[in-house]
């Protein structure tokens, strides 16, 4: 029972943390977008590049692990279920009275 738990918040774990990484990146480019381009020109910005680079990959290291704390609570109750229905249906059912000796 305890192992069938474990493998499943293990599994939500990183289940949580591979959808973050896919749901993160795009969500931090529509955010962080510079905005609306004109008709008439483009948008110029400077940026400090290793400021940039240490936003991004801090805000996705946080989502991955948010992600995969939710997906762990979401398949501890998963795995939770999924084991008492294992154990309940695998108990032998009651033996019937003994019979007397003769």
């Amino acid at each position: 029972m305890v192992r069938t738990v474990i493998i499943f918040v293990l599994l939500g774990a990183i289940l949580g943390a591979v959808a973050a990484s896919l749901v993160v990146p795009p969500a931090l480019g529509w955010y962080n977008e510079a905005g609306f381009l004109s008709q008439s020109g483009q948008v110029q910005t400077m940026v400090n590049l290793p400021q940039i680079i240490k936003y991004a990959t801090d805000r996705l290291i946080k989502a991955q692990a948010i992600g995969a704390g939710i997906g762990a609570f979401t398949f501890l109750v998963i795995g939770a279920y999924a084991a008492s229905r294992g154990r309940r249906r695998g108990q032998p059912m009651a033996d019937p009275a003994p019979r007397p000796q003769a």
